[in-house]
């Protein structure tokens, strides 16, 4: 394709700008590698994000994009259909946007977004390296966040820089996003839409094994508080224990796991999954001496919801089963669980099939691999649910191959990386078009 492509030509690059594109992708990587590094180094769970923002800010900015670093304005997040609740864990880091403009906007514009946050490591001494030291081996680069998903939010970088190196630039505007509160609410990327930020597709890396996300779910986060009766041990009959209270309520929410599941042929894109919906019981803390009946206890849960399923509706059917179970339980009737809500309340999507920016990732994609793109329906939260729902664009969510995510020993494949990055540079040749730099 030629420099002057226009906004309805979404055939791929040719032969011969897509070889210098890959080999400009392979002259940059040893420094994306080390850059990748330098972003798993920086411990960014929760609430301490801001080190790995300032590394985004900073890298962003000395590629001569516009820079707008801005926190997240919780009064608009509430009043918005897909924000979800903000609790006191909720992150204050900042979100940092970059931009592009071209000299002459002749192309489709793009937004590449991907997340910095993490979720906690888990006791290091499961790990074969530390948590955040980013050790590579056997062509993988081990880590907390190495595949989920900063080696993607350097790809984001690093694929731009390709086409620098051979004197282009993309002849669009494209917003280079760099958020937090993904793996919590999903705020961020909710955050960058009330900003105003907006294009004719996205593209978001995850590590999705080279393949497209068709679906994903949506996805509430929820406490159930329990109270029980403290007594010493000596007369546990005298009492009541709210930890086994609490799993009494943990087998009703089984329940409607179960129930869910079997309206899965109502979601075709989901009806060959042999089990869509899943209620993980991810935390659970109470009592407070081995020798006393545990007065207390919390459970916290999280349950995936079909695409098309009104959020609202699932907190009100959580609630129900929890209340119906009480009702029925002989300590419950009188002492009933509290439902708390803190954290994702989110909706799934659907990525509608036949779109332009499909036709020419899938271009870009076989150009860079020689694989046809396939594609999967995902059972976790994905922030391409903000673009697809509430932006109404194409949402793309294709990433390198990646293991151990949320687990022990989470690496990225660096030859997928690479892979990756060249179809990315490659997509937003087609996409974007391009212009001298």
């Amino acid at each position: 394709m030629s420099p002057n492509a226009t906004p309805h030509s979404p055939a791929a690059p040719e032969s011969a700008l897509a070889e210098k594109i890959a080999r400009a992708v392979d002259d940059g990587f040893a420094e994306q590698i080390a850059f990748t590094q330098d972003l798993v180094r920086k411990p960014s769970l929760r609430g301490e994000e801001h080190t790995a923002q300032d590394l985004m800010f900073r890298a962003m900015r000395e590629r001569g994009l516009a820079m707008d670093r801005f926190q997240m304005d919780h009064a608009a997040i509430a009043a918005h259909p897909g924000g979800s609740e903000i609790a006191p864990e909720h992150s204050d880091a900042p979100i940092v946007v970059g931009t592009h403009r071209p000299r002459d906007e002749r192309g489709r514009s793009l937004i590449l977004q991907g997340h910095v946050d993490v979720v906690p490591a888990g006791p290091a001494d499961m790990w074969t390296h530390a948590p955040f030291d980013p050790v590579i081996r056997d062509g993988w680069m081990y880590g907390r966040g190495a595949a989920d998903m900063k080696a993607g939010v350097a790809a984001n970088l690093f694929c731009l820089d390709a086409l620098r190196r051979i004197g282009m630039q993309p002849a669009a505007t494209l917003h280079v996003e760099s958020v937090v509160e993904e793996e919590s609410t999903g705020n961020g990327a909710l955050m960058t839409h009330l900003r105003g930020y907006r294009a004719d597709a996205a593209l978001i890396p995850e590590p999705e094994d080279e393949m497209i996300v068709r679906a994903n779910v949506g996805v509430v986060w929820f406490t159930v508080e329990v109270r029980g009766v403290a007594v010493h041990v000596r007369e546990m009959g005298a009492g009541a224990n709210a930890i086994d209270a609490a799993y009494r309520v943990i087998g009703a929410l089984r329940g409607l796991e179960e129930s869910w599941n079997a309206q899965k042929a109502e979601h075709p894109r989901f009806r060959d999954e042999p089990h869509p919906i899943n209620f993980n019981v991810g935390k659970i803390e109470g009592g407070d001496w081995a020798s006393s009946v545990p007065s207390w206890c919390r459970v916290h849960g999280r349950i995936s919801l079909y695409p098309g399923i009104d959020k609202a509706m699932a907190m009100r059917a959580i609630e129900d089963c929890v209340r119906a179970h009480a009702r029925e339980d002989a300590f419950l009737a009188n002492n009933p669980p509290r439902v708390v809500f803190n954290g994702f309340t989110v909706q799934g999507y659907a990525l509608e099939e036949g779109s332009a920016a499909e036709a020419v990732l899938a271009e870009a994609h076989q150009t860079a691999t020689g694989r046809a793109l396939e594609s999967f329906v995902s059972l976790a939260y994905l922030d391409a649910r903000v673009h697809a729902l509430y932006d109404g664009i194409p949402a793309l969510c294709y990433g390198p191959t990646g293991k151990g995510i949320h687990g022990v020993d989470e690496r990225v494949e660096l030859e997928s990386v690479k892979r990756i990055t060249t179809a990315m540079a490659l997509f937003i040749a087609g996409w974007c078009g391009l212009e001298p730099a």
